[in-house]
């Protein structure tokens, strides 16, 4: 069957079916042919690798990965869109399309009620620029069993997330990320390739989900308080941070004889710490 190109199926589909956007969701759909090879051949998949999709939209990525991969579970929180995704994924007996909410989804189950275990996984989206943190940060530190993402999001924030110390994008969010995954961009898309156009461009990020996390710590809940008093005042040094962020008074001299034991100058900034170091300075101040 010829398949007819994404942007005449993504405007045939909302023509036909009366479909508007809903800025409320995110939605932006992707109507580029081109681009949505480059996602999926980025996530090297074959009929060995599975994959989960969230936000399918009408379709047109789900499409690309259904012809590449072994099967497609695509999570989609529109009603309005179930209908839809039966009628343009007709023709792919390898997808399943549930209406879920990734971010409320009992991922583990989802898993382990539609995939085989031990089988690859990959996640591949178009994610809603409004809640791509939180939903990056689900997949990456729920202990699911999935080998890499491939993701479209803000170029902004895929920028911030594959930053190294001492980039102007280097933040608390581009650690938690490389904690568990190393990302790299793919590929940058301008907006004018979606419908209806997002104010902002885009970008296509990898990431490896790392079979152990990058840095042994104690208490990793603690580890990140460490980053996040790093970083609440990028102008302030490491010392002034943490005193004001996260310990008391009375422990400053404590404090600085932790930075001067694991070799921190006491005057740098948080963006140019590393994620060995903020794990060094995270477990030696856990015991103060």
């Amino acid at each position: 069957m010829v398949k007819d190109s994404t942007s005449k199926m993504t405007h045939e589909v909302m023509k036909h079916y009366d479909l508007h956007t809903k800025k409320s969701l995110g939605q932006n759909f992707l109507t580029d042919d081109n681009v949505l090879r480059n996602i999926v051949d980025a996530a090297s998949l074959n009929k060995h690798t599975s994959v989960i999709e969230v936000g399918p939209g009408v379709g047109a990525l789900t499409r690309h990965l259904a012809e590449d991969a072994k099967k497609v579970l695509a999570l989609e929180i529109d009603q309005r869109l179930i209908p839809i995704l039966k009628k343009t994924l007709s023709d792919y007996s390898n997808v399943e399309v549930v209406h879920q909410d990734v971010l409320k989804a009992d991922l583990h189950q989802l898993i382990a009620d539609h995939f085989e275990q031990g089988e690859d996984i990959m996640v591949v989206a178009n994610l809603p620029y409004y809640i791509t943190t939180p939903i990056l940060m689900r997949f990456l530190t729920e202990d699911l069993p999935i080998k890499g993402l491939v993701v479209m999001i803000q170029k902004e924030v895929a920028e911030r997330l594959q930053a190294s110390p001492g980039e102007k994008s280097y933040g608390s969010l581009s650690i938690a990320v490389q904690y568990k995954a190393i990302p790299s961009i793919v590929m940058t898309v301008p907006k004018t390739v979606f419908v209806p156009q997002p104010n902002v461009d885009s970008a296509v990020l990898k990431m490896e989900v790392l079979k152990e996390p990058r840095v042994h710590l104690s208490d990793e809940d603690f580890f990140y308080k460490v980053v996040r008093a790093a970083f609440a005042q990028r102008r302030k040094t490491l010392q002034n941070n943490l005193m004001n962020n996260l310990l008391q008074k009375n422990q400053k001299e404590a404090l600085l004889a932790v930075l001067y034991k694991i070799g921190i100058d006491p005057r740098r900034r948080g963006e140019t710490l590393t994620i060995d170091e903020f794990a060094a300075l995270s477990e030696a101040l856990l015991h103060l």
